[in-house]
């Protein structure tokens, strides 16, 4: 309920601030080119069709244009400089768009004239949404330290330590929104879906009692799927990973283990070019699918379509849907990775394999949300359980969506066994770490080599 007000706040100032500023603008444009309007009037130019559209679009394109940069993802604990520089960065998109959009027909003499208006329209909106949000952030922020508003938390661990920690932290003067409404035990997790609904817990601190990696990592699992924030203390880091994220620190205390260092515009511009991509792709290739299911059904008795489940972002399980290149018993002795030459795949897979042609239906998990175009390959319960035992921070890899292809498919490939996805593992790790435009579009551009000289598996 906080975040759905402190959102709505948030998209409410940004709406009225901008819209504030297109009112002054137009005033400051009508009195700095008199010959554009003749001998109309103040009260008759702002009353024009065009200039009340834009009173109530130019605002709601902002909006929109600020909600694709992130600014709306997380609406507590932020800073009044990355207000700031949100408001100044999107502005300057938005006062561009809206100049070629609206102005570029206003008889400006020279090429100065038009900088200045754009600089003008620019310096209106950037300082009445960045004057707006400091106000709500500044007194959203004393909010919190005053303890008016905070986040019920549960702890981990019911030992000496965390009841010290609990204590530490409601103690602080300056508060951390953390609201202490119980401890676990390590032996007590089974109600806790339970306890998250009842308590409305937004959060979970881990506090182990020794250093054992297989408790810290086995809570972990079970607490990632419940989407909330997962904290462990900078001392039991180490357990679930070999390599430091400093932007994993929340209030230099404790460390969220349960989101990845992305930027939110990039987590909001990949899903938006993942939806509209995936669309365009299963509109566009509806007649191959076509002729793929007839040839599937020629080739091998058995349905032109296999689904499996896979465990997705936030260790949540999902069907994943492949065209079938395998025999229909292919797993009837249980699970089993393939491998080259494996004879239980079907002759017309081994050319679809080779080509990632059997992947093709995963557009329809990309566009549904259960993956993206580019991110680590999502991988069965069976063979999870057992990369976890050996390396628990793979687990790291469930803060992002998983993909239709990854850096690991493209550097390392297919795996046949669980030594060799603890290989590829290591190229998956790296794209978390370096999310961007630029290295998924290097991903898929291999990714096209590989599917046009045949270099799958």
């Amino acid at each position: 309920m906080h975040a759905a007000r402190q959102r709505a706040a948030y998209l409410l100032a940004d709406f009225l601030s901008t819209s504030a500023a297109w009112f002054v603008f137009n005033i400051v444009r009508y009195f700095t080119l008199p010959y554009n309007f003749g001998s109309m009037t103040l009260g008759t130019y702002l009353s024009m069709p065009m200039i009340l559209i834009g009173q109530f679009v130019f605002p709601l394109m902002m909006v929109g244009l600020f909600a694709v940069s992130g600014y709306y993802n997380k609406v507590f604990f932020k800073s009044r400089l990355s207000d700031l520089l949100n408001a100044g960065g999107v502005s300057i998109i938005g006062s561009i768009v809206i100049f070629f959009s609206a102005l570029f027909n206003d008889q400006i003499d020279d090429r100065l004239g038009n900088f200045e208006t754009i600089l003008i329209l620019w310096s209106l909106m950037a300082g009445t949404v960045g004057l707006a949000r400091t106000i709500i952030t500044k007194r959203t922020t004393q909010r919190i330290w005053d303890r008016e508003i905070a986040f019920n938390s549960l702890i981990i661990g019911d030992s000496d330590k965390a009841k010290l920690l609990a204590k530490n932290l409601e103690e602080k003067h300056r508060n951390m929104g953390f609201r202490i409404v119980g401890f676990v035990g390590w032996d007590e997790l089974d109600g806790i879906e339970n306890m998250v609904r009842d308590l409305d817990v937004q959060s979970f601190i881990i506090v182990p009692e020794t250093d054992n990696a297989a408790n810290t990592v086995a809570t972990i699992n079970r607490l990632l799927p419940l989407d909330r924030s997962v904290y462990i203390t900078p001392d039991t880091y180490h357990l679930i990973t070999s390599r430091p994220r400093t932007t994993m620190v929340a209030g230099q205390v404790l460390i969220d283990v349960s989101k990845a260092a992305i930027p939110e515009s990039t987590v909001n511009l990949k899903r938006i070019g993942d939806i509209v991509a995936s669309a365009l792709a299963l509109v566009a290739l509806a007649p191959a699918f076509a002729v793929i299911s007839f040839l599937i059904k020629r080739d091998s008795p058995g349905p032109v379509f296999y689904k499996q489940e896979r465990i997705g972002y936030k260790k949540k399980p999902f069907m994943v849907y492949k065209f079938r290149s395998m025999r229909v018993d292919a797993e009837a002795a249980g699970p089993a990775l393939s491998s080259e030459g494996d004879p239980r795949v079907t002759h017309l897979g081994r050319v679809m394999r080779k080509y990632r042609i059997d992947e093709l239906p995963q557009f329809w998990n990309v566009l549904k949300g259960d993956m993206s175009l580019v991110g680590p390959r999502p991988e069965r319960q069976y063979y999870l359980s057992q990369i976890v035992a050996r390396a628990p921070y793979y687990n790291l890899l469930h803060q992002v969506r998983p993909g239709i292809t990854s850096w690991g498919m493209v550097k390392y490939g297919y795996a046949g066994n669980v030594d060799e996805m603890l290989e590829r593992m290591q190229y998956e790790l790296l794209y978390v770490e370096n999310v961007s435009f630029a290295v998924d579009l290097k991903i898929l551009f291999y990714t096209i080599h590989t599917v046009v000289t045949g270099k799958g598996v």
